[in-house]
């Protein structure tokens, strides 16, 4: 196989995904503006509850109202990034597998999940691009960050690897849609677990601690790294921690993807 061959069509279909996507999104402003003003209110709540609980206390088990919004905003950055390439996956999860619509994917001359992922380019996911960056910067002109020059590279690299969890965990769960047709409730179920990933994990109990480090391991995806941007404390755990988990999980998420393309049996509605 010619791996480069295929990166470039890949790339290819991309670029043709996403003008037809940027088209349909043009003919659809009205959904577009919905989505994204859903997404602002739904902040707007989770930052104003914040705001209520720091209202009457200075810190929460040793974190300021700043650093927690340092690591909201954190948060939003991977799972943007998910959100920006890979949100078909939900789509194989709820209803592509189900009506029968995945055959098209077999018939493409490159990997069935890559075609699966370029298909949509998600444009709303710029909102939380945006308010993401927006609350570090606001957080962090209230904090004296211990700052050196290797933070940003392995900022980067903590979100980079943060969106591969998110993307992996996804691939798995939409993958059982291959042997029982529809797993998308399952994805919601799971991927709504992200929200513990806001906040820091001294606030939980220790099986939740241990839950989201350990076992479907979003605190990687914004707690982690996050704390090590504020504190300097467990690089090795918390950089390196993040690449560690992102790369088993995505190893276990291909293999069961690939187990369930040899399940796969054509289905219609």
């Amino acid at each position: 196989m010619n791996i480069g061959k295929e990166i470039r069509r890949a790339f290819r279909l991309f670029r043709i995904f996403a003008a037809q996507h940027l088209k349909k999104l043009m003919e659809y402003k009205i959904d577009f503006i919905t989505g994204a003003t859903s997404f602002l209110i739904d902040q707007v709540v989770n930052l104003a509850f914040l705001a209520i609980i720091f209202g009457g206390v200075q810190s929460l088990r040793g974190w300021s109202y700043h650093e927690i919004l340092f690591i909201y905003g954190f948060s939003l950055l991977p799972k943007g990034l998910d959100h920006l390439f890979c949100d078909n996956l939900w789509n194989v999860g709820y209803w592509i597998v189900r009506k029968g619509e995945f055959d098209k994917y077999l018939t493409r001359p490159i990997n069935p999940l890559l075609t699966v992922t370029v298909e949509i380019f998600q444009v709303d996911s710029f909102g939380e691009l945006v308010v993401g960056i927006a609350l570090i910067i606001t957080s962090v002109r209230h904090l004296s960050l211990p700052f050196v020059w290797y933070d940003i590279p392995l900022a980067l690299i903590a979100i980079i690897f943060g969106m591969l969890i998110y993307t992996s965990i996804k691939i798995a769960l939409a993958a059982v849609a291959f042997w029982v047709k529809q797993s998308g409730h399952l994805i919601n179920m799971v991927y709504g677990m992200n929200d513990f990933s806001k906040y820091p994990v001294e606030i939980y109990s220790r099986p939740v601690r241990n839950g989201i480090t350990y076992i479907i391991p979003f605190a990687f995806t914004a707690f982690y790294p996050a704390s090590y941007l504020l504190r300097h404390t467990h690089p090795v755990f918390s950089i390196l921690g993040t690449v560690i988990a992102a790369c088993v999980l995505l190893t276990v998420s291909l293999m069961i993807w690939h187990k369930g393309l040899d399940a796969y049996e054509s289905a219609g509605s």
